[in-house]
């Protein structure tokens, strides 16, 4: 698969909350922007771990920009919402706010998403017509 300049979410694949997630941007995804791979998925392993993320905690989502950097919790949320159609982008507007106080945010709710959504035994597997947007 060429995920050449494509932004890469890696996402916590048998949360659901973060497969839902997954789900509302690739329907707002207008400009093919994004790639995506669960966290506990081998290449999501090996990309979190090239940049130094432990994912043993699966309680993050990732965001993987095409020079290599990357972002993380709410950071990443908010650069995602950036690349949405509709009036997504202007979430962006959370990014004045100090760093520990949108990742308090984004902990708690990272903390109780099992309790308050589910989880899934194994990750998901995409459909035919989204299996292409997913990097194995």
């Amino acid at each position: 698969m060429n995920i050449e300049g494509k932004k890469i979410i890696l996402f916590d694949g048998v949360c659901n909350l973060c497969n839902g997630a997954v789900n509302f941007i690739i329907k707002r995804d207008k400009n093919d922007v994004f790639r995506y791979a669960s966290l506990q998925s081998e290449i999501g392993k090996q990309l979190a771990a090239e940049r130094g993320v432990d994912t043993s905690q699966l309680d993050t989502i990732l965001l993987i920009e095409p020079d290599e950097g990357y972002y993380h919790k709410s950071t990443a949320a908010l650069q995602i919402a950036k690349q949405l159609s509709g009036g997504y982008p202007l979430l962006s507007v959370f990014l004045i706010l100090p760093k520990f106080l949108r990742d308090w945010v984004y902990d708690f709710i990272a903390k109780n998403r099992y309790k308050w959504f589910g989880k899934r035994d194994n990750c998901v597997i995409p459909t035919p017509e989204l299996k292409a947007l997913f990097i194995d």
